[in-house]
């Protein structure tokens, strides 16, 4: 999801690589949940969130949707999924009755990177602190890649950068196509993407199994590889 906004009033002005020291460890704040609630459909899921979701609680796509933990929302132009805010608690669905996240160990990508976010450039991303966004101020140092808890976090940098890079080129695209065509588009990226599940049983296998749709998608519609 694109964010039109100043840099310098959202985060302290300064970009960070995975390898930085940063304010974020909110660890020691008990009982804390603020940010697991009131997020709307913010909280948007990319295929390796689905994938982990789907192993962590067994539980397929359909599934997901059926039981209103996900729910399906346009952002720039694309269906995509999202966490789904309960009606009545206005918190994540996964959030247990005494504030924890029972989906810890395979919590979306988003989730993992709070209250951190990334700042796209032209060929790649750095992180930056959301300054507004945690209500906790006195966090505790961490490096960034020991915050985000991700196994060879290169191949799924490069990973977020891919599908960060495809859905701007779909978004473009849209731009050329007729409705009908753009309904083709999304409805095909959602099913190839998300609704057929992910035989992989591990991160590297999932990298692998992505990088062959996304090349079918990217030579049926004529996006270049970038």
């Amino acid at each position: 999801m694109k964010r039109n906004v100043d840099l310098k009033e959202i985060s302290d002005g300064r970009l960070y690589s995975s390898g930085d020291m940063v304010k974020a460890d909110c660890r020691d704040c008990e009982g804390c949940s603020a940010c697991c609630r009131g997020m709307g459909s913010s909280v948007i899921l990319d295929p390796m969130d689905i994938w982990r979701l789907q192993r962590g609680i067994r539980k397929g796509f359909q599934a997901l949707l059926e039981e209103g933990s996900i729910e399906l929302n346009v952002v720039d132009g694309m269906i995509l999924p999202n966490l789904k805010m309960r009606a009545d608690t206005d918190a994540c669905p996964f959030l247990d009755g005494i504030g924890r996240c029972s989906v810890h160990k395979f919590r979306p990508g988003i989730c993992r990177l709070f209250p951190l976010g990334r700042y796209y450039e032209e060929n790649g991303f750095r992180y930056f602190i959301q300054i507004h966004e945690c209500r906790k101020q006195d966090r505790g140092k961490v490096k960034i890649k020991k915050w985000l808890g991700i196994p060879n976090l290169k191949a799924y940098e490069a990973y977020i950068l891919n599908w960060h890079s495809f859905l701007s080129q779909c978004e473009d695209g849209q731009e050329t196509l007729s409705e009908e065509h753009v309904r083709i588009l999304t409805l095909y990226v959602l099913r190839t993407f998300y609704e057929t599940a992910y035989l992989a049983a591990d991160e590297s296998g999932f990298y692998e199994e992505f990088d062959a749709r996304m090349e079918k998608v990217r030579e049926k519609f004529g996006f270049d590889a970038e």
